[in-house]
């Protein structure tokens, strides 16, 4: 029988071991995870705090019995991996709450150990309320600060994604919001022209936003910024990035890529055939340039829990390389991006044209239409395409959604035109914003 250890129990832990169980009826299979909770939908914490989602346990989609019950799998929670001895295939784990300290074999080790919210060493940031967002734990801690203070205004360093997110959701609850950004412009993975469009609908909806800077310094309620400038604020929230944890796998001297996630090869292995690694911490490879890229967002974690589970159970099949797909809620509108950005491909030294198409969603006649603005981006030689924008009041998910498919099928640019897409009033026109940027790109 087959021993399988995993090193954490959220996303990607929880996953493949449920993965691997689908397949092996017989592997004993054993999760430790340092938290108290395992197997959250970390993505909805925003929405918790705000209120959006009303009972926060509903993002628990499971628990420790149930994981024994259901699927034979043994989860200890409260329980870290210290140290990994690979020469003699254990794990030193220890008991968190009793100190205890115990060695645990394996015959394959996954490591799934995510990543941490960043926090800067600012001058005074101890005499203030100070959160980061990264877990279950972190989201009640937040929603009981509230609960107990009613706080009337909150500093938030970082204009990524969790940023956003909980600008809105705490602005939803009535907290006056400011944003701390040291880029010039928002969500700095976007082009500085579809960032322009999320600023101001933050903007229009009440967020104060402050670019080009960082927090310095903080005294209590005082935010002082690099350009001099100081806020007030009741509670501030860090969310200006995710670092890997990969110390454990570099204690065990498997191999860090240059973008500080652990080296995996296209099975998801390490350096150690008997030590797979997926989610968070993991380095991986861009899919249209080849080169490294590190995606920390929930869709490669689990697509990664999959193929480690096929690769343990005998049908192998390799990773794709990430395009980094993504989508933000901002407010009324959405934002959502794949490929590479305008920045990216000059820095890759590709050669490029871009096509926009400003429209509607769907037939401007139909009462329930919105404004869309559709940026692609596509290679003037081969003419395939290496990344898309989209922002709207409603179906830019769809369009992106085309896009990654287009790119996963190698279709190019001037094939979006020919694409039948699903079209009624109410969802479409007859020529699909994605159609049109494929009939605009010819003459381009």
């Amino acid at each position: 029988m087959k021993k399988i250890v995993i090193i954490g129990a959220v996303g990607g832990g929880a996953t493949v071991a449920s993965q691997i169980r689908f397949y092996d009826e017989e592997a004993k299979i054993t999760v430790f995870d340092r938290d108290d909770t395992m197997s959250y939908a970390a993505c909805g914490t925003p929405y918790a705090i705000g209120q959006v989602i009303e009972d926060p346990e509903s993002l628990l989609v499971a628990d420790v019995r149930s994981f024994k019950d259901k699927r034979n799998i043994e989860v200890f929670l409260r329980h870290e991996a210290v140290e990994i001895h690979r020469n003699e295939k254990r794990v030193t784990v220890k008991n968190l709450q009793s100190g205890e300290f115990f060695d645990e074999p394996y015959d394959t080790l996954i490591l799934a150990p995510g990543g941490s919210a960043v926090v800067p060493d600012i001058e005074g940031l101890s005499t203030s309320e100070v959160f980061v967002l990264r877990s279950y734990g972190d989201m009640q801690k937040i929603k009981d600060h509230i609960t107990r203070h009613k706080p009337q205004s909150c500093v938030i360093s970082g204009a990524g994604f969790i940023g956003i997110e909980m600008a809105e959701n705490l602005k939803h609850l009535g907290i006056d919001v400011q944003i701390v950004h040291r880029s010039p412009y928002v969500m700095s993975i976007l082009d500085e022209d579809i960032s322009e469009l999320v600023r101001k609908e933050l903007e229009a909806n009440g967020i104060i936003i402050h670019t080009d800077t960082s927090i310095s310094k903080t005294d209590q309620r005082n935010v002082t910024l690099e350009n001099g400038k100081t806020l007030q604020a009741d509670f501030q929230i860090m969310s200006i990035g995710i670092q890997a944890n990969t110390k454990l796998a570099e204690k065990a001297g498997l191999p860090i890529g240059p973008t500080g996630g652990i080296v995996t090869n296209e099975f998801m292995q390490t350096s150690d055939p008997d030590i797979y690694a997926l989610g968070d911490a993991t380095e991986n490879v861009d899919f249209v340039t080849g080169r490294e890229k590190r995606v920390p967002l929930a869709w490669p974690a689990h697509r990664q829990a999959y193929l480690i589970a096929r690769h343990l159970t005998g049908t192998a099949i390799a990773k794709n390389g990430l395009l980094g797909t993504s989508v933000v809620k901002v407010f009324s509108q959405t934002v959502g991006m794949t490929g590479l950005s305008e920045t990216m491909i000059k820095e890759n030294g590709l050669p490029y044209a871009t096509v926009i198409h400003r429209g509607n969603s769907n037939a401007g006649y139909y009462p329930d239409h919105a404004k869309l603005t559709l940026k692609i981006h596509f290679n003037t030689e081969t003419r395939k395409i290496l990344g898309a924008q989209c922002f709207g009041g409603k179906g830019v998910d769809k369009r992106i959604d085309v896009i990654v498919t287009a790119m996963y099928g190698d279709l190019t640019v001037d094939d979006l035109q020919a694409l039948e897409l699903s079209y009624a009033p109410p969802y479409s026109s007859p020529k699909d914003p994605i159609n049109m940027a494929g009939y605009k790109a010819v003459s381009k």
